[in-house]
């Protein structure tokens, strides 16, 4: 696999953090990635030990590399971790449930409406 149009080619990951640290500080890099590595307790060999193991948060950090340093921009990746949006249905409303009318509510007490229909007069 040729890497002539990589412009992260020959760069290591260990100078790409440090160069991102001495840049921004590692609040500025936490608040710019939000990834705990940054946050809490902070270190060059911690944040390696991640992005080594963490594809995502790599391609992260390797973007905004790029960009503080306005080389070529990869195209963006379809990031299959996040669920597909959920289509837009029209909203239905229920129906609601008719409840029989009392011997209260009914003109003859005792009796309720409809009831010589049902034959229950």
């Amino acid at each position: 696999m040729t890497q002539a149009n990589n412009p992260l080619h020959g760069i290591k990951l260990e100078t790409i953090v440090t160069e991102l640290v001495e840049k921004y500080g590692w609040e500025e890099l936490g608040s710019r990635i939000n990834i705990q590595c940054f946050k809490d307790n902070p270190s060059v060999k911690s944040s390696l030990k991640f992005l080594r193991k963490t594809q995502w948060a790599r391609d992260k950090v390797e973007y905004l590399y790029l960009k503080a340093n306005k080389l070529p921009l990869p195209p963006p990746k379809d990031d299959s971790r996040r669920p597909a949006p959920k289509p837009q249905h029209a909203v239905t409303k229920k129906p609601q449930a008719v409840k029989a009318k009392t011997s209260e509510q009914t003109d003859t007490p005792g009796k309720p409406i409809n009831a010589d229909i049902w034959g229950n007069g």
